[in-house]
């Protein structure tokens, strides 16, 4: 089975925060910097990867998804600097 990643895009820094999960987060945080598809992500213009988790299998990275989609906001935020202080992009550490 193919391994899945969740992740978090913004638009700026303490921004409008949108979780996901895929299982190509490559092809999938290229669709959110070209807004490709309608929705949510595109309405609000979050383009900037900020965090990303790999989990072994698909199943997992949903499973973890689910549990963070209901967090506070504030503990999102604390996820996010405990790996990226700065708020980077990073989307071009995926390459």
């Amino acid at each position: 089975m193919a391994g899945g990643w969740i992740y978090i895009v913004t638009d700026k820094p303490y921004g409008t925060l949108y979780t996901g999960v895929t299982s190509d987060i490559q092809r999938r945080a290229w669709e959110h910097r070209e807004a490709v598809a309608d929705g949510f992500t595109k309405r609000h213009g979050l383009k900037r990867l900020v965090y990303i988790e790999a989990h072994d299998t698909i199943q997992d990275a949903i499973l973890r998804e689910k549990r963070v989609k209901r967090w506070r906001r504030a503990w999102k935020i604390e996820l996010i600097q405990s790996v990226n202080p700065t708020w980077a992009d990073l989307y071009d550490t995926l390459a």
